[in-house]
């Protein structure tokens, strides 16, 4: 607590003396107002809110866009890093929806689900840097039909890249700070040509060491937009390239944190030692390999007690190329036309030092290379997928017609491949494609192709009463093709739809006044299956999939919302309730006595009731100075036991709440900005969360805390853009655990599959624009 108490003390006196600065410093100018750059859905039938992307500029730079949506009510964002960008530990869930069950875009692009398996698109930290991140709309409800999503099952989030600017000029920034957080920006922006072209071009490069453990998280980003006006429409094009390469925190369940604490993790700086723990396992028969020196006994060295106590190092590897060309173009006032065709390339791989495999020369005493008890595991990842996303909207008289479609088709490689280590010192780094296997158990195709048609019409019946309906029919073909299986057993061949032809949506909004207005809306929506060899109807075996391909149904929801939002002067807020019915969950148990081997496949277990109430509000309650808050109650639950192929109860989840779902999440923040000065600090409140579906483990409640001020520097033109800004998160250095997914859930009892939060770091930028 005396710690705690210090930090909030330092950080205040820090604002203050930052504050008494721009105070001596006032001209006669008046200071800005602060700027709204949260708006809560006005106009809508659904209950929905965009963030401006200046947002994110408080936010710690390099910092995940999925943080402007993180105050947001009923998100629940979590991460094992200060930045929310760490693609194994990062998780977004919505009113109970997990993130492989929401929709993502950016510029109407689909960014497929976000999973670390990477099967049908790429994360929101990979396709574009923060600082060109221009909005972001979030509907916790359910998207609008034009969402080009075969995931959307509990919310959307569309992002939209900034506009380039009219006049030359650009931004460079730079930042420092714990545990050897560096970070490089610069954008270019070309103004607007003869033509009227305007582009911008950036490049981005961070890079920082663990905060725990061993090991390096980099990433290194560049963007390219550009938007010729083409009539009274633009021809617009981007091109985003990253780069990204992290090393892993180690997995922990309950048990491993309280005895060996939140800072344990691989044990990556020690080679020697992460030796001696695998030839220990391999001789108490904990690996089953054939033990090649008994000398080093069956005792682990304190305080290990198994050998997935830790593991020498883990890594994930990303390298994307994503980009669109748009066309909008208006015919007239009444009607309009607007259409992308998009393009992604992906390659990756996801490694950990393995002690069940050892490398290929491990029993050959002679042997001087490849010959450690250890080999490096991956998963890998080789992805190419094209698509066009078009619609048209036409005006006639009250009513205002909108058609589209989507279509995509995705070609995805999956392997799982084994490289040789050396005994004496490993020769490979985990931050580098691996090349050379020794050994490969499986390498799958997969094609998915994607057609989504969408129908609606928004009529003005009355200037109080607007409706809205529509449809979208929704068709997904997943096909799986063997390219080489280590055993029979592995192999997976074969095709399976999922095909909904009418997913309505309806809603209506009733204007009391110009600035209070009611809301209501209905939607249905459907969740592809994915195509991937861990994941899916294609993660069981080939019997497996044969006994539940002609009968697995994909999931669906009925949402129902409804609230009312007003606003005054100085404040914006909204009341929202909702109702949700998930049927057709998916889950993997076992299929039946009748299949040889009795393998688990995915199936149909039931449903899931969400219920609760959303309350969000802006004040701007003095000059220069705002509050905001949300507030979200959800209770969700299951409806159903889990049973097996068998009708056996596998798990008593009838009743039971839901993985990763705190009825109770609460965050507020305080702002002040007089144009020169210019700091928040946010706290967000989540009550515990369970993670095993009969609800008997659990993590509790968490606290935390955020601090950033800045100052605006002016006075003359080498001074005129140039700001500072210092970043402190989690303030008060809360112990938490943060991600609960991490290994996915299980149905009873601890495990290894939590990720604790980041302490607190602090970092400094100076930041130019000109």
């Amino acid at each position: 607590m005396k710690n705690r108490l210090w930090a909030g003390a330092g950080a205040l006196a820090l604002a203050q003396a930052i504050a008494w600065q721009a105070h001596a410093e006032e001209t006669a100018a008046a200071p800005s107002a602060v700027e709204e750059i949260v708006v809560l859905g006005r106009g809508e039938a659904r209950q929905v809110q965009t963030v401006s992307g200046e947002e994110l500029s408080l936010e710690a730079p390099g910092a995940s866009p999925l943080k402007l949506v993180d105050k947001l009510p009923n998100v629940n964002l979590q991460a094992a890093d200060p930045f929310g960008s760490y693609e194994w530990a990062a998780r977004i869930s919505i009113r109970s929806f997990n993130q492989s069950q929401l929709g993502f875009t950016l510029d109407d692009v689909p960014l497929g689900d976000m999973t670390y398996g990477n099967h049908n698109g790429l994360h929101i930290s990979r396709a574009i840097a923060g600082e060109n991140v221009g909005g972001v709309e979030l509907a916790q409800g359910a998207g609008a039909l034009d969402t080009a999503s075969a995931n959307n099952l509990g919310g959307s989030l569309k992002y939209v890249s900034r506009a380039p600017s009219a006049e030359f000029g650009g931004q460079v920034a730079g930042t420092a700070g714990s545990d050897s957080t560096y970070r490089g920006f610069v954008r270019l922006e070309t103004g607007e040509t003869p033509t009227g072209l305007r582009s911008y071009v950036s490049y981005s490069y961070n890079t920082a060491d663990k905060w725990k453990g061993d090991g390096k998280q980099k990433h290194q980003q560049v963007n390219f937009k550009a938007v010729q006006p083409v009539g009274e429409g633009s021809l617009s094009g981007w091109l985003n390239w990253s780069k990204r390469r992290e090393n892993d925190y180690q997995d922990m369940s309950l048990a491993m944190l309280e005895r060996l604490g939140r800072n344990w993790d691989n044990i990556s700086g020690d080679w020697d030692l992460i030796v001696r723990i695998a030839e220990i396992a391999n001789n108490r028969g904990d690996t089953g390999v054939t033990p090649q020196r008994p000398q080093l006994g069956v005792t682990y060295p304190a305080p290990v007690i198994s050998v997935d106590d830790a593991y020498y190092n883990a890594a994930g590897l990303r390298d994307d190329l994503v980009g669109a060309v748009t066309l909008d173009l208006p015919a007239g006032e009444a009607f309009k036309v607007r259409a992308t065709v998009y393009g992604h390339n992906d390659e990756g791989q996801g490694l950990w030092g393995t002690p069940y495999v050892p490398s290929p020369n491990y029993a050959a005493a002679a042997a001087t290379t490849d010959n450690a008890p250890i080999s490096i595991r991956t998963t890998e990842y080789d992805l190419q997928r094209y698509g066009f996303v078009g619609s048209a909207t036409l005006a006639l008289g009250a009513h205002s017609v909108n058609a589209g479609v989507w279509y995509e088709d995705n070609e995805f490689n999956q392997a799982r491949r084994y490289y040789g280590l050396n005994l004496a010192a490993p020769q490979r780094s985990f931050l580098d494609m691996q090349s050379n296997p020794f050994r490969t158990d499986w390498e799958y195709d997969f094609s998915t192709t994607t057609w989504q048609f969408h129908l609606q019409d928004s009529w003005r019946v009355t200037e109080q009463l607007t409706v809205n309906a529509g449809f979208k029919a929704l068709s997904v073909e997943n096909e799986g093709r063997t390219v080489f299986a280590r055993t029979a057993s592995l192999e997976k061949n074969g095709t399976i739809k999922a095909e909904k032809g009418f997913l309505p949506q309806a809603g209506v909004r009733y204007e009391l006044t110009p600035d209070s207005e009611l809301f209501a809306a209905y939607s249905r929506n459907m969740r592809a299956f994915p195509s991937s060899g861990t994941s899916g109807p294609f993660s069981s075996t080939q019997a497996g999939f044969e006994a539940i391909r002609e009968d697995l149904k994909p999931e669906i929801s009925d949402t129902f919302e409804a609230g009312w939002r007003f606003r005054t002067a100085g404040f914006q807020g909204v009341l929202a309730a909702y109702h949700v019915k998930f049927k057709d969950r998916l889950f993997a148990v076992p299929v039946g006595s009748g299949i040889v081997g009795n393998p688990s496949a995915l199936s149909n277990v039931g449903g899931v009731t969400a219920k609760g109430f959303e309350a969000v509000g802006s004040w701007a309650f003095a000059r220069d100075w705002s509050l905001f808050g949300s507030y979200a109650y959800n209770d969700s639950t299951y409806d159903d036991d889990t049973v097996d192929g068998n009708g056996a109860v596998v798990a008593r989840t009838a009743g039971k709440t839901t993985v990763d779902t705190p009825k109770h999440l609460l965050k507020g923040e305080l702002a002040y900005d007089d144009g020169a000065v210019f700091g928040r600090v946010s706290v967000s409140h989540l009550s515990k969360r369970y993670f095993t579906y009969e609800n008997d483990q659990s993590v509790p409640s968490q606290t935390v805390a955020e601090l950033a001020v800045g100052y605006r520097f002016s006075g003359s033109p080498l001074l005129e853009g140039l700001e500072a800004q210092v970043n402190v998160t989690n303030l008060f250095d809360e112990d938490y655990i943060s991600t609960i997914n991490s290994n996915g859930f299980p149905l009873r009892g601890d495990s290894q599959t939590l990720l604790p939060g980041a302490p607190r770091q602090v970092f400094v930028t100076l930041r130019k624009t000109f």
